[in-house]
């Protein structure tokens, strides 16, 4: 019981982690609102840096950089069907400007075709969610997101679990 309440523990500290950017020694923070209340950013560290870089695309006029966070163990123990976590950051391709404002949708396709759907949550520098992506394979990974100057944008990539 004891060791189950640390995991549970470190899982949820993990999760509130603020995320930091690919490039956050490059970006103007200043101007950015906190989204997390009184969270400080952790600079080079978070859960961006915790993941793999999977995808980054230029889709009309924004940058978005995936990357996906392998927790099959850690979930495991904690009796969770999600496996990994997927995190998106847009950013203005030109000044590296940060976009954390608006709604993001992600499709995770299977290898055996079946389809998990969810809106993801908006985080510090980025937005995410928890997936199922248990099996080995290909899993197809489409992205529809609207930020805040109100167009609707999409991105897709392939991702090989092992």
């Amino acid at each position: 019981m004891r060791k189950t309440s640390v995991i549970i523990a470190a899982a949820l500290f993990a999760f509130s982690a603020p995320i930091a950017s690919f490039a956050a020694m490059e970006h103007d923070h200043g101007s950015m609102p906190m989204e997390h209340g009184s969270m400080k950013k952790e600079h080079g560290g978070g859960m961006m840096s915790m993941g793999k870089a999977a995808h980054e695309a230029v889709v009309e006029g924004v940058k978005a950089s995936f990357v996906v966070i392998d927790n099959r163990e850690m979930m495991k123990e904690m009796k969770m069907k999600e496996s990994h976590h997927i995190m998106v950051m847009f950013t203005e391709p030109k000044s590296g400007k940060h976009l954390s404002e608006g709604e993001v949708t992600v499709k995770v396709l299977a290898p055996d075709k079946k389809e998990e759907i969810k809106a993801l949550m908006e985080m510090e520098e980025g937005f995410g969610a928890d997936f199922t992506m248990r099996k080995p394979g290909k899993y197809g990974v489409m992205a529809k997101f609207q930020l805040k100057d109100g167009k609707v944008r999409s991105a897709k990539f392939w991702y090989t679990v092992k």
